[in-house]
């Protein structure tokens, strides 16, 4: 797989990881092209971390990965130590999302991606966590990739849907904070 910059990535056989399809990963990068560059990136289930590979491409100066499969942190580790600077972050978790999110109290990510498998029913939760620990910076974004035939109930009164895209078999929304009165 190649990513921002013809730079070649390692991927993991088979169907353990769901990658983004390149379109998608490139329309996203399209929208959110203005605010890659120093931002603070969270990739969700990050499967091989080729977003997050991405982000750190085009300049994001941390990328934090959550993942659980312990062959795929590997991969996204040996990916993101070719890609990044000296000046960038680029950390890799292994773990169950929530539990790994909760150990980010503290922290502040500018743009999330959460890319779960799909029947899991992972967004709310997971959108409840970041919530709860307030991972999302005043200004930063969130986008949710699903299946068009299983789009999630998101929690409205938590966050503002931004946009909706269609991309043939896969839907991203993007969300932000509520605006506070």
């Amino acid at each position: 797989m190649r990513i921002y910059g013809n730079r070649e990535i390692k991927t993991l056989a088979g169907q353990n990881t769901r990658p983004t399809t390149s379109k998608v990963r490139e329309a996203i990068f399209n929208i959110w092209q203005h605010k890659i560059n120093g931002s603070r990136w969270l990739d969700l289930c990050a499967g091989n971390g080729t977003m997050g590979a991405e982000a750190l491409c085009r300049g994001a100066i941390k990328a934090v990965a959550i993942e659980k499969s312990p062959r795929a942190c590997q991969i996204i580790r040996e990916n993101w130590q070719k890609i990044a600077h000296n000046n960038q972050e680029a950390i890799v978790l292994k773990g169950d999302i929530l539990k790994r999110l909760k150990g980010l109290q503290g922290q502040q990510f500018d743009l999330i991606y959460l890319d779960p498998p799909y029947h899991l029913n992972l967004y709310n939760p997971t959108l409840q966590a970041i919530f709860d620990y307030d991972l999302l910076s005043s200004h930063g974004e969130i986008a949710t990739e699903f299946a068009p035939k299983k789009s999630p109930v998101i929690i409205t009164d938590k966050w503002q849907l931004l946009q909706e895209k269609f991309y043939g078999n896969t839907n991203i929304n993007f969300y932000g904070k509520l605006p506070t009165n």
